[in-house]
């Protein structure tokens, strides 16, 4: 009679369930995951987590009894060294299943059983989500100002970062233009210090040429001027004569 058996047998006999967890169980700790039904991964659960518990000890009793489980020296070994490393600090739930629909033919429940802890972009998912929530359980407006005005310091930051370049290119215009002028000025203030002697020395002749034309003009300017009036006086001479003879 099977009274109390209340774990499922699988529909197969005792030796052949045991031999079937067992490569179950070594294929997990190797690949970390397999695709399976949801009977069998639950049976899977109960059979490999007491194993992992043992492998947090490193001796060699433990080992014993794990191999005499897996019957696996590779198995075992992969066991205490790298699935102890990342399921140490863990105190249980080693495995999680995730149902994957129901299999084409006899449309058995399927899933995929896997490690949690080698699943690292789902625990990353699972713990961004947690932080959000405890930030809109205990947060109110307090928290929920506080990424804004984040996201405000990270606008404000971006239209500086652009600003900056814009006033670096104009104080750099502006310096190159001051700097241009600041060489024409000084080449139109070098141009009159050479040029100022020259001028000078060729006005200064320029100068007494023209007094000297002037002084040698006057005595001519003279000389006519009495010619003309001595010629005026003989007209005005001749034009009495001749009024007196009439």
């Amino acid at each position: 009679m099977r009274h109390g058996k209340k774990f499922n047998h699988l529909g197969r006999t005792a030796a052949h369930r045991k031999a079937m967890l067992s490569n179950m169980a070594c294929s997990l700790i190797e690949h970390k995951r397999i695709n399976t039904t949801v009977a069998k991964a639950k049976e899977l659960k109960k059979f490999v987590e007491p194993l992992v518990t043992r492998s947090k000890v490193d001796s060699t009793h433990n080992r014993r009894i794990v191999f005499s489980y897996l019957k696996n020296k590779h198995a075992v070994s992969e066991l205490f060294r790298e699935v102890v490393a990342k399921v140490g600090e863990r105190p249980g739930g080693y495995t999680r299943i995730i149902k994957t629909g129901n299999r084409l033919g006899d449309n058995a429940e399927m899933c995929m059983i896997e490690l949690v802890d080698f699943n690292e972009l789902y625990t990353n998912e699972k713990a961004k989500s947690k932080k959000s929530r405890r930030s809109r359980r205990a947060g109110g407006s307090k928290k929920e100002e506080a990424p804004v005005t984040a996201k405000a310091e990270v606008v404000e930051s971006s239209a500086e970062e652009t600003v900056a370049p814009q006033e670096e290119t104009a104080t750099e215009e502006v310096k190159a233009e001051d700097a241009s002028n600041e060489t024409v000025e000084a080449k139109t203030e070098e141009i009159p210090v050479e040029e100022t002697p020259a001028e000078e020395e060729s006005s200064v002749p320029e100068k007494e040429e023209a007094a000297e034309a002037r002084t040698e003009e006057t005595p001519a300017d003279a000389k006519e001027e009495a010619d003309s009036e001595e010629k005026e006086d003989k007209e005005d001479t001749d034009s009495s004569k001749e009024e007196k003879e009439d």
